[in-house]
């Protein structure tokens, strides 16, 4: 082949082996942060919201570039004329009181909860992430990863908090409306463990916000620094940022600077 082509095999594979280019990489960073903040914020955004978010999040874009990509992907907002919203008949079903209503402190662990699903892109196929946050340390208590988005995926993530947390009556676990959360296996689950149910109101996706910092975070120091391949690779890199760095060693400034793991040590402490 080199010599049909003309080029030294050495030159081939030098060109085959090397590294990813800067430029290139940025290219791919900023793909997949459009990919996943369209997705994210329910197709609701177009270019220009895209691009602010970039930019808060610290990757310098313009409109125009981000537009080129929406373009490419066949991306297009739900406030575009030709959209056309039909929703289900169970679209109002099974939806909780807001009981949260943004008050995002809490008193001691164990005590409010939030929880939320979002996308991971992985070699250009979708992943999902479901996590639960205590909202007293910030330390995420239960998560599951899947291939799909289905009840069974925040059930996994509510399996493993219930698990490793002390659960008693009266603890409020707060999510959005997705169908996922109003699902009778997933209302159930809660039932039994006398867990009180919370929901943003319709569209609002502020009233989650501790939930939707934490992801910001997450895609950047993470998942846009990485290529992940396979479900197996994004378990590995998701497993070591979630329980190794992010609970156990990230100094959170709502904390005093001090890990959510370290946060909790010092209640507990000083509770003896």
């Amino acid at each position: 082949m080199c010599a049909w082509l003309n080029v030294s095999p050495a030159g081939y594979y030098k060109w085959r082996d090397r590294a990813i280019s800067p430029r290139e990489y940025k290219k791919q960073l900023i793909r997949g942060a459009v990919i996943d903040i369209y997705h994210r914020f329910y197709k609701r955004y177009g270019a220009p919201r895209i691009a602010e978010e970039l930019n808060a999040l610290g990757i310098p874009c313009c409109v125009n570039h981000v537009a080129q990509i929406m373009q490419a992907e066949g991306m297009k907002a739900r406030n575009g004329k030709n959209f056309k919203y039909m929703p289900s008949a169970n679209a109002s079903s099974n939806v909780a009181e807001n009981i949260l209503a943004k008050n995002f402190n809490a008193n001691k662990p164990d005590e409010k909860w939030v929880s939320d699903i979002t996308y991971i892109d992985v070699d250009g196929e979708w992943m999902h992430l479901a996590v639960i946050l205590d909202l007293f340390s910030r330390q995420i208590v239960g998560w599951a990863v899947d291939e799909t988005m289905t009840t069974q995926l925040i059930l996994d993530a509510f399996n493993m908090a219930v698990a490793r947390r002390n659960v008693t009556p009266g603890l409020i676990l707060h999510s959005d409306r997705g169908v996922q959360y109003r699902a009778g296996e997933y209302r159930q689950a809660l039932l039994e463990y006398k867990i009180t149910p919370s929901m943003s109101r319709k569209g609002n996706c502020w009233d989650n916000a501790v939930m939707e910092s934490f992801f910001g975070r997450l895609k950047v120091e993470l998942i846009y620094a990485k290529d992940y391949k396979t479900l197996n690779e994004t378990y590995r890199g998701l497993f070591e940022y979630i329980e190794v760095f992010y609970n156990r060693v990230r100094r959170h400034s709502s904390l005093g600077y001090e890990s959510p793991a370290k946060f909790e040590e010092n209640y507990y402490a000083q509770c003896a």
